[in-house]
């Protein structure tokens, strides 16, 4: 494999109908709309219908949608009992995994036409999944996961925190979920696809999806965006510190991108909700060390944040502890991972690539007593 071709950057893998990222003078749109205008004028549940069934919703169409979410939150008694198994050292990621796992087995695509069923089902209990182990496991105390919330960024901070959530606060993690719904053919994605070319069912592909985006090349990088910001106490200590990590070449995560390059537009808008999350919570110090590592970054590397960065802001302001931001991404992705598998079912053909070979040449064989 030449350098080009490395890690198949490049490489045109297929067709989609489902976003555009980084195509000249598109920027990132979902099927057709701009990202800033599904973050101005919509809702993660619009834009999670618009991903899973083609159009924006009506509003009656919206409303069901809706009812049906709330309807599906709750967990059946066989994975709660597998949850309370789960320590509370187990990485949040491995726990979503394993729920959905479970839930194949107990609730499974049984063919096809079944796909909206699952994902929907899927879309509306992870949060559930993620919050009862988590209560669970930290404090014993068993949760009622149905909840009423009319959307699933409240749900799920109302089930965090035992509240309703703020305004400002649900409307933040609905922009976030919107910003995480989808984005082409990343790795999870692709892997979700490669899963779904052999037939395999809904729940495998999204195992599938989590799986790999548990790897911290491809999720986690909010994580690590946090654990950096929290090194610091002031914008001046932020500056030092990281002059000296790029001076010892350390990798500084949050920034740069494998496609876009120059700024990640969503970026742009997360950044903004960061900000007046840390202006409302009186965490201005918090967002003044992010934006000085941002300023470094661009004056001595010419590389910009991606969403991960500010998101890691916006969520610490929220309460969200660290270890689920990138579970976060799990509960919206669910959405365009299901959206690209039911596309590749549309117009299936195994995905197959070949490899070029740099093993030893043709040898013959040697007799053990001979080795």
């Amino acid at each position: 494999m030449t350098s080009s071709t490395a890690g198949l950057a490049g490489v045109v893998a297929g067709h989609t109908g489902l976003s555009t990222v980084g195509k000249e003078g598109a920027g990132l749109t979902y099927r057709g709309y701009s990202i800033e205008d599904l973050c101005t004028f919509g809702s993660f549940e619009q834009v999670a219908y618009l991903l899973l069934y083609g159009e924006l919703p009506t509003g009656s169409e919206l409303s069901a949608f809706q009812q049906r979410l709330r309807s599906k939150r709750a967990l059946p008694s066989p994975l709660m009992v597998a949850l309370e198994q789960l320590p509370a050292s187990a990485h949040p990621m491995d726990v979503l995994r394993t729920g959905c796992s479970v839930l194949g087995c107990l609730e499974p695509e049984q063919q096809p036409s079944e796909q909206h069923r699952v994902s929907e089902r899927l879309l509306a209990c992870l949060p559930s999944v993620l919050l009862y182990w988590y209560h669970f496991s930290h404090s014993g105390k068993r949760i009622d996961t149905d909840g009423d919330d009319e959307s699933i960024a409240s749900h799920f901070l109302h089930m965090l925190h035992g509240k309703s959530p703020l305004e400002s606060h649900q409307r933040c993690m609905d922009v976030a979920l919107v910003l995480y719904a989808e984005h082409e053919f990343n790795a999870s994605t692709f892997t979700a696809r490669i899963c779904a070319s052999t037939l395999s069912d809904l729940y495998s592909c999204i195992t599938a999806g989590i799986g790999t985006l548990r790897g911290p090349l491809h999720g986690g990088a909010n994580e690590a965006a946090m654990e950096l910001i929290d090194q610091f106490r002031s914008a001046e200590d932020a500056e030092r510190g990281l002059l000296e990590m790029l001076a010892r070449k350390a990798k500084i995560m949050g920034f740069g991108h494998r496609v876009y390059k120059k700024n990640d537009p969503r970026s742009d808008v997360i950044k903004q909700w960061a900000k007046q999350l840390c202006d409302e919570t009186g965490n201005k110090t918090l967002y003044e060390v992010s934006e000085r590592i941002e300023s470094v970054m661009l004056r001595e590397k010419k590389i910009y944040p991606n969403l991960d960065f500010y998101s890691a802001s916006a969520f610490r302001c929220m309460g969200i502890p660290t270890p689920m931001f990138t579970p976060i991404f799990v509960l919206s992705r669910v959405t365009g991972w299901s959206a690209h598998v039911f596309e590749q079912r549309a117009d299936n053909r195994l995905i197959r690539p070949s490899a070029d070979y740099t093993g030893p040449a043709p040898r013959a064989w040697v007799p053990i007593e001979q080795r």
